[in-house]
């Protein structure tokens, strides 16, 4: 291992505005328990499958729509 390392010809990691950030969230147990059946049929863990759902959303602007009764 070196004492030091030269940096000045590094570049900036490319795939950093993808990193994703950890967050807490409240989801109902129906909901969790939706995406973790999705996630047997898939092979997709089910945090992954939530996260590619939100993300469609959000990439697609969809308007949330509800009606109060």
């Amino acid at each position: 291992m070196r004492k030091e390392y030269d940096f000045s010809k590094s570049s900036k990691n490319p795939y950093s505005n993808r990193l994703k950030k950890s967050v807490t969230i409240k989801l109902d147990q129906s909901t969790i328990d939706y995406f973790k059946a999705q996630s047997k049929s898939s092979g997709i863990p089910y945090q992954t499958l939530i996260n590619l759902y939100l993300s469609d959303c959000a990439g697609n602007k969809k308007q949330l729509h509800m009606q109060w009764k």
